[in-house]
């Protein structure tokens, strides 16, 4: 028997309702969802899993809920302290369901991101959240009376001194924004920036932009910078990249034999590198001829941007090869006449 609200109650009913609901909630969190989460992952539909996930962590207030709610009936409590109980129920369970349709937003855009619907980047899921508990925010402020009309007055006019302090902020979220609705850049594209560096568009964030070079270094680029900047793109319009290697050999070598080793030394690595496109044929086209030999190039296709290296790395070692069996020579310097005093 506890004294309260100037009688003297039972609490023992209650805590045990309020306890007992908290614990039904952890048993809920820690066995059911992890086997829903085990279910959903067996079916093809993914979004399922981002139900799951979204609906984990709020969870646990849900059933918090229940168990205040169950205690306020319990303690039988005058009409005045049962509306102000109910508003507190209420708004502690729009927050709940903000949260979770929060958690979900997020998840679909990171699903369809994954899918290549839309850019894959940490923040358009960052938006989806803040529209969210936004119009959460909004819901719970008229389910507490406040009148939100006057808020939303008051914010338009106080947005504009917090836009000229946050200036440089918001500079970098709309170039960020206008990035992702451009669609030039996406997460995965190989890029090199107007400074000289490249590497991996690894996100774009609220201000700004990571970049993961062939290194493993991390380069974090403004939004505006990489918005205003030139910036070459090597995976649009298309991932594959043209590979023109650039030959010499000696100006008495039988040129129709160059060309044939040349050209199926290139269609024997076009078809069996792992870094080489598929579906091309190679070309070899002679350039110039002068003193310095007879110059050729070769050109291949790679998977990627980053592949021209592996390609022309397995081109080379079998091109020499045979070369060296065929007796075909490339101009070396004792070869070249000496320049004129």
């Amino acid at each position: 028997m506890i004294q309260a609200f100037g009688e003297v109650r039972d609490w023992t009913g209650p805590l045990a309702a309020v306890l007992g609901s908290l614990a039904a909630g952890l048993l809920v969190r820690r066995f059911v969802m992890p086997a829903l989460a085990r279910a959903a992952d067996k079916t093809s539909w993914r979004l399922d899993n981002v139900l799951v996930h979204a609906i984990r962590g709020p969870i646990l207030i849900v059933f918090l809920l229940i168990g205040l709610r169950i205690a306020t009936r319990l303690l039988d409590v005058d009409a005045p302290t049962e509306r102000l109980l109910a508003r507190l129920t209420l708004i502690v369970g729009i927050f709940a369901a903000t949260w979770a349709i929060a958690r979900f937003a997020a998840g679909v855009t990171r699903l369809f991101a994954a899918r290549g619907a839309v850019p894959g980047v940490s923040l358009l899921a960052n938006i989806a959240l803040a529209v969210v508990f936004v119009i959460g925010f909004l819901i719970t402020l008229q389910a507490a009376g406040i009148p939100v009309t006057p808020l939303i007055t008051a914010l338009g006019v106080g947005g504009l001194a917090v836009g000229l302090a946050l200036q440089d902020t918001l500079t970098n979220l709309f170039a960020g924004v206008r990035l992702l609705a451009g669609g030039q850049i996406r997460r995965g594209d190989f890029i090199r920036l107007e400074s000289g560096q490249e590497g991996w568009v690894e996100d774009i964030a609220w201000s700004w932009s990571s970049i993961r070079e062939g290194v493993n270094d991390l380069v974090i680029v403004p939004n505006s910078k990489l918005a205003q900047g030139v910036v070459t793109n090597f995976s649009r319009p298309e991932a594959w990249q043209l590979l023109v290697i650039a030959l010499r050999v000696a100006t008495d070598a039988d040129l129709a034999k160059v060309e044939k080793i040349a050209l199926e030394t290139a269609i024997e690595v076009q078809k069996s590198s792992a870094d080489a496109a598929p579906d091309h044929t190679p070309l070899v086209r002679f350039q110039d001829y002068s003193d310095l030999g007879v110059r050729f190039t070769v050109t291949l296709r790679a998977r990627t941007y980053p592949d021209r290296g592996g390609l022309q790395h397995d081109f080379m070692k079998i091109l020499h090869a045979r070369y060296q069996q065929e007796g075909i020579k490339v101009p070396t310097l004792q070869q070249r006449p000496a320049s004129s005093p």
